[in-house]
């Protein structure tokens, strides 16, 4: 008589089972993103948000943009007609590996580049209303790219 080897079968079920467990792991921790890069939308709107909520919160600044009349808007990143502060507060706040213009709308109406880019453009836009003398809506929106 041949005897059965009932352990063969039991290993091959363990070996079976610890690797739909191994699998299953990896799969999860792949799914949460834990070997994923991170995305360069988040970095990129993170720097808009900081840029625009400091030049919101920046008296002299809302000032510059609440005085513009608004028979002038839109006016564009190359209009002379656009605050030399704000630009200059823009320009020191962008990262190195950005490019970024803006552009003050009136917040009834489309504010957009007006231009096309090769480039994944990255828009965040925030309202500038009043100070305690005036008020004057307007959007001022902030276009960035990443550099070549």
């Amino acid at each position: 008589m041949i005897k059965k080897n009932k352990r063969g079968w039991i290993r091959i079920v363990e070996a079976f089972v610890s690797i739909l467990l191994i699998s299953g792991v990896l799969l999860s921790v792949i799914d949460k993103g834990y070997f994923q890069n991170e995305d360069m939308s988040v970095k990129v709107y993170k720097a808009e948000t900081a840029i625009l909520k400091e030049i919101q919160l920046d008296e002299e600044l809302r000032k510059e943009i609440i005085n513009i009349d608004s028979n002038r808007l839109p006016i564009s990143w190359d209009s002379p007609y656009f605050p030399i502060n704000v630009s200059d507060r823009i320009n020191e706040r962008v990262p190195n590996y950005l490019e970024c213009e803006a552009k003050i709308c009136n917040i009834t109406n489309d504010c957009d580049l007006g231009k096309i880019l090769d480039k994944d453009v990255y828009a965040k836009a925030t309202i500038i209303s009043a100070n305690l003398e005036k008020y004057n809506p307007s959007q001022l929106k902030l276009f960035c790219w990443t550099k070549e």
